[in-house]
């Protein structure tokens, strides 16, 4: 029996199962095939499902009349890419979007338009590559982040406003954007010309796509040929020494138009970032009435917590790349480290005892590379500080740093506190687990 001899309501749930694609084109075989496809509700199924649009809008963002005609845009937009792939990219964004909407609007508000596919090939042009196709619809979603009239007027808090965020430890502050293309065209040429710089060749094409806004300098390339995304160490321009942010293994098919399974590193590093903000995995963090998304890990098995006499401790730590050396034998990897202490509601118990505040006097820390202990240190303070706690308040946060010859390891140790103040203790003084926390070179670098 053909689709012709099949009731209307049959029909219709059978184009809710073909798709909008398949649709549109069984739309050009009869009137009443035409006729069927023309209802609204089928195509809103088809917008909400594909695109995740609960209303029809154009991929500007502009209101069109229709679901139908809003499907029609699309396709005429990103129809030449796999069409799996533009819906994957498209949830990417939104997740990221929605996230951003909710909790960190100025970042959002950041976020470019779409870049067209004229710019996408004058990039092309210029540097002599080709794309990987996911990047290309990445791009075509969201041409990086422009800070321009999105912020007040400080520079500083513009610094911060990267998609991707950083850390900082001392006087050393990251915060990571997404190049628009332009930029990408712009910093790429400055790199290029770089007379120490050999990393580029004509076989592996780079170009720029981020990099830290800050003045502590982190940049990623993407490598057009392979479609792995690469951030630089502390070797950059005398050695070309860079890292893959990317399980290489997970590339796959970043040329090819007529697969269904491409993926690139760009795609997977956005896919992976979005996922660990909306889990909760890294956070928005407060300094001085300005806010930026911390790449310190907020959640286990990355973040250890322990709670001694009411103190708890929670800590974390990132992999510096930007400080790394390849070449060296005793500090080949560099990693910050960020130790959150606070005091819980009922406040500090000893023995039963109940203290309004406890006061911080010594540290003891077991640095190991691997499983082998290269450095034990025991002194006074935290950063020259003796962060005095009281109940309910903020978190005393402080960064530091350690730099490894293994691409492993972990920090584990204690502080000693005493109950109520240095100058007035009102008891002996006790010790506060810090449970152990890796070091270690992660699988996505941020």
């Amino acid at each position: 029996m053909g689709l012709e001899a099949v009731g209307d309501l049959a029909l219709r749930h059978i184009l809710t199962k073909l798709g909008g694609k398949d649709t549109a084109r069984l739309a050009c075989l009869n009137k009443r095939f035409l006729a069927c496809t023309e209802d609204e509700t089928l195509w809103s199924l088809f917008c909400l499902e594909d695109l995740g649009l609960r209303s029809p809008i154009d991929p500007q963002g502009s209101t069109v009349p229709s679901f139908k005609a809003a499907y029609k845009l699309w396709m005429e937009a990103f129809g030449m890419y796999p069409w799996p792939l533009v819906k994957r990219v498209k949830r990417c964004w939104d997740r990221i979007r929605s996230w951003l909407a909710t909790n960190f609007p100025e970042v959002d508000s950041s976020l470019r338009k779409g870049a067209s596919e004229a710019q996408i090939e004058e990039l092309e042009k210029l540097f002599k590559v080709k794309l990987p196709v996911a990047t290309r619809i990445l791009y075509r979603f969201c041409d990086g982040q422009d800070f321009r009239g999105k912020a007040p007027p400080s520079s500083e808090y513009r610094s911060l406003l990267g998609l991707i965020g950083g850390y900082f430890v001392y006087d050393h502050l990251v915060n990571v954007y997404l190049l628009p293309l332009r930029k990408v065209i712009s910093e790429t040429r400055e790199i290029i010309r770089h007379p120490g710089f050999s990393g580029f060749s004509s076989k592996n094409k780079y170009i720029l796509v981020a990099a830290s806004s800050t003045l502590s300098k982190k940049f990623f390339f993407l490598n057009c040929t392979n479609g792995q995304l690469y951030v630089a160490t502390g070797n950059l321009l005398m050695d070309g020494d860079m890292l893959p942010c990317v399980p290489s293994a997970l590339i796959c098919s970043v040329h090819d138009l007529k697969s269904d399974n491409q993926q690139d590193a760009m795609l997977l590093w956005l896919e992976e970032h979005g996922r660990r903000l909306q889990s909760g995995a890294i956070k928005i963090r407060e300094e001085v009435s300005v806010r930026s998304i911390c790449q310190f890990p907020e959640e286990p098995p990355l973040c250890s917590t322990a709670v001694t006499n009411g103190v708890k401790v929670r800590a974390s730590s990132v992999f510096m790349p930007e400080l790394a050396n390849l070449q060296s034998s005793s500090q080949k990897y560099c990693f910050a480290y960020s130790i959150r202490m606070s005091l819980l509601p009922e406040g500090c118990i000893i023995n039963g005892q109940h203290f309004s505040s406890c006061q911080l006097h010594w540290r003891h820390w077991i640095i190991r590379a691997d499983d082998d202990v290269i450095d034990d240190v025991d002194a006074e303070a935290v950063i020259g500080k003796y962060p005095l706690l009281h109940p309910g308040e903020k978190e005393f946060v402080y960064q530091s740093c350690s730099h490894l010859p293994t691409a492993t390891g972990s920090i584990e140790g204690s502080f000693r506190f005493v109950p109520g103040r240095l100058a007035d203790p009102k008891g002996s003084a006790f010790e506060v687990e810090v449970h152990q926390f890796p070091l270690q070179l992660p699988d996505y670098i941020f």
